[in-house]
């Protein structure tokens, strides 16, 4: 039987995850740096990225673009 006041140790990230955070920040800063210079020279980006078509936001565009490409690599 467990003690009632046991604790148990911290649950740390899992280097699976960790990578794919960190896969996942990198790409998002690039695709949002590509929008928006695109946006400034008043370009039509979304039709760029796959599976940022249909968002009006730009931060959700490009998480889906984001998204969408991080499911090709796996």
């Amino acid at each position: 039987m467990s003690e009632p006041n046991a604790r148990s140790a911290p649950r740390l990230p899992s280097t699976s995850s960790t990578g794919f955070y960190g896969i996942f920040v990198v790409s998002f800063v690039v695709f949002l740096t590509i929008a928006l210079m695109a946006q400034m020279f008043a370009l039509q980006w979304r039709a760029w990225f796959p599976g940022a078509e249909g968002d009006k936001s730009m931060i959700r565009g490009v998480k889906a673009a984001v998204y969408t490409f991080m499911s090709h690599l796996a």
